[in-house]
């Protein structure tokens, strides 16, 4: 009798729900964008819930970085749907993406280091895409650069909600999708 081996494959790409987690975090936030965004107003700063999203898909699936790029320009395809500078989105959401996907590559030691990496680079992935965002919409509008220094309050504010929705909301959607933290691995 010869000895059976049961060969394992490597999994390769992503999974049918990995997809549709994609598809349907991406809609969540557009439609929070549309909604909520209209009346959740904090001295002008309000969560761009489809960063937060995009954010929260990247850190969820930890996916190869391309990826996090074509994440990054669907959700910039998404936002060509809003009252905005038509365009511009792209480039901003494509950075924000790569950054993200760059930044999740850092290593947590615990469940609680896990969640702040996770925060932390939602808030820095937000700065890189409202940053470039204002950036390339003044040089469109080729308006004075002084009046930057306006937004970066709002961006900063934007980034801070962003990571504020990351943090609260990795946790339970690491339940729900039956993946288990990365540290414990």
């Amino acid at each position: 009798m010869e000895k059976r081996v049961i060969e394992s494959q490597e999994k390769k790409g992503l999974s049918l729900s990995d997809l549709l987690l994609t598809a349907v975090l991406l809609a969540a936030g557009a439609v929070l964008k549309f909604f909520v965004g209209t009346f959740v107003n904090f001295f002008g700063m309000k969560p761009n819930f489809i960063i937060a999203m995009y954010c929260m898909i990247i850190v969820l699936l930890r996916p190869k970085i391309w990826y996090s790029v074509i994440v990054g320009i669907l959700a910039g395809a998404i936002c060509q749907f809003f009252p905005g500078t038509p365009g511009l989105n792209f480039a901003s959401e494509f950075a924000g993406a790569l950054c993200m996907g760059l930044l999740i590559a850092i290593p947590a030691k615990n469940r609680g280091m896990e969640i702040g990496l996770a925060a932390i680079s939602t808030f820095v992935s937000t700065i890189v895409s409202g940053g470039l965002f204002v950036v390339l919409l003044f040089i469109v509008i080729k308006s004075d650069f002084s009046a930057l220094k306006a937004y970066v309050p709002i961006v900063l504010g934007t980034a801070t909600l962003n990571a504020v929705i990351v943090a609260l909301l990795y946790a339970p959607l690491m339940k729900a999708i039956k993946k288990p933290f990365i540290c414990e691995k």
